[in-house]
């Protein structure tokens, strides 16, 4: 069983009667990615500024590499690497300048040309700062958090303002450090950076881990349903044994319920189950369409995404905390 890198229990954070941190328990195991989400105000940013130690805790257990961060010298500062949002190394430097400068603060650093390979900058190292695209200067910062050779990197909103090849080409050099045994705690507002990283997922709302585990622990505790539709012109809701027919229902016509007059769709009536139990639904359905000589060509089977759980989870966190306010 691995160690755990970071080990937190009870965490608070008050500031006068303003509570941003409420007892928060956190685990990262070594070699682990975890991803770090929550909306603003969550007491995310002071909870990993507590594990830095840029800030001081009110109250709690935290264990950072096997060190209070509160206490822990030079030697433990250098075991870790951060990458903030947003830097400003100098712009008159060449990268490998830059990336040299900071290895000098570093008692063992990792070679710098390893380094610049590593996070695709090799053949660009003699380029001036100033001159980086913005995908160039996010693995800039990469590389000023990796010179140091860490055993565990925090990352904060790595791929914030790239276009979807740059941050496609940031996540693979992101999982590429799972070679390298590095610890990473990435905090994001992307759920699809969050789920094609993440080995788990912790969800802070109203300063409380409220969930987490992986994308499926997460729908789990949100208690989403995976949905199932298809055409109602293949199937209708009148060839259904009667427990499907009782959970089956038209969008279009449910909507309209809700809100009259909305207008009719102009695609063809399609019919929904929503349901936990996927195999026996798509298995009844198959079986409801060969007793009646139908197919199925349009069947659509959608579990629900990362962004649904957390929307769902984080949502009512806010309904809870107004309740009690």
């Amino acid at each position: 069983m691995r160690a755990s890198a970071i080990e937190v229990t009870g965490l608070c954070k008050s500031y006068g009667a303003n509570q941003a941190v409420a007892g928060v328990d956190l685990q990262v195991k070594e070699g682990e990615i975890l991803a770090f989400l929550g909306p603003n105000g969550a007491g995310k940013t002071t909870t990993v500024e507590i594990l830095e130690s840029f800030r001081t805790r009110t109250a709690g257990e935290v264990s950072v590499l096997g060190q209070d961060p509160a206490t822990a010298g030079l030697d433990w500062r250098e075991r870790i690497g951060i990458v903030l949002q947003e830097s400003q190394p100098e712009a008159y430097l060449t990268i490998a300048e830059t990336v040299s400068m900071w290895a000098a603060y570093f008692a063992a650093p990792r070679p710098v040309p390893e380094v610049l390979e590593l996070v695709g900058l090799g053949e660009h190292r003699d380029q001036r700062v100033g001159r980086l695209s913005g995908g160039q200067r996010r693995r800039l910062d990469l590389a000023l958090a990796l010179v140091g050779n860490p055993e565990l990197l925090f990352l904060d909103e790595p791929t914030t303002g790239f276009d979807s090849t740059a941050r496609r080409e940031a996540w693979a050099m992101i999982d590429g450090l799972r070679s390298l045994g590095v610890t990473v705690l990435l905090t994001t507002h992307y759920m699809d950076e969050a789920r094609n990283l993440a080995d788990r997922i912790s969800v802070i709302a109203a300063g409380r881990i409220i969930a987490q585990g992986t994308a499926t622990d997460l729908a789990r505790a949100a208690s989403l349903r995976t949905r199932i539709s298809w055409s109602a012109h293949e199937l209708s809701s009148a060839e259904l044994p009667e427990g499907l027919r009782a959970a089956a229902f038209e969008p279009q016509k449910a909507a309209e319920r809700r809100e009259p007059g909305i207008g009719q769709s102009s695609g063809p009536a399609r019919l929904v189950i929503e349901t936990g139990e996927v195999t026996d639904t798509v298995g009844a359905l198959l079986e409801a369409a060969g007793r009646s000589g139908r197919k199925i060509e349009s069947l659509e089977v959608q579990p629900p995404t990362l962004e649904d759980a957390y929307l769902a989870l984080t949502g009512e966190a806010d309904r809870s905390e107004e309740s009690t306010a």
